[in-house]
């Protein structure tokens, strides 16, 4: 992606489709410069960290938490244990499902890059200034949410986000009281 102050593109500087798809290109090319080309894939970091969140989890609980078609994420996690990062089992829950558990390999890999990724993360919340950050990232597990009934429950408010509701119904009280 091309760097430097975005032009005008007119009508699509008003489309959230066509935002997100930018942002999304900005936030790759941060991943990128900070895991350089010998670093683990963006979705690959995902699959790591989602599996170490839940241990054991199954292929099928795997897609609904990193949002990663079912097909993908099949080639994805058998490259991965080919790669001796994953390990598969038939899950002692369901025979016909299988479970996916970090290998000690796995876990140098993902623990390697969780600073980078960190990097990654403040870089593209300095973009914008400090109030903004957390509304944006608040905002985005709103889409998320919004858009995946199975994605996983968004968090409590956070206290940026009640402090300006709470400034919000007290100017409302102010200015009722001022009419």
């Amino acid at each position: 992606m091309a760097k430097g102050k975005a032009k005008s593109a007119g009508p699509l500087d008003r489309s959230p489709s066509h935002l997100l798809h930018r942002t999304l290109q900005v936030a790759l090319d941060l991943y990128a410069e900070e895991f350089g080309p010998a670093g683990i894939t963006q979705r690959q970091f995902a699959v790591l960290a989602a599996v170490e969140s839940r241990e054991g989890l199954t292929q099928t609980e795997l897609v609904g938490l990193t949002g990663i078609d079912r097909s993908t994420l099949a080639d994805m996690v058998a490259r991965m244990i080919v790669k001796g990062l994953l390990e598969r089992q038939k899950s002692p829950t369901d025979a016909r499902a299988n479970s996916v558990r970090l290998t000690a390999e796995g876990r140098i890999v993902l623990t390697e890059a969780q600073p980078k990724m960190e990097a990654v993360d403040t870089r593209l919340l300095k973009m914008l200034s400090g109030s903004k950050r957390e509304v944006f990232t608040g905002l985005l597990r709103d889409l998320v949410a919004a858009g995946d009934p199975e994605a996983p429950v968004k968090p409590k408010k956070s206290k940026a986000e009640k402090a300006a509701k709470a400034e919000k119904k007290k100017l409302k009280k102010a200015a009722q009281a001022d009419a």
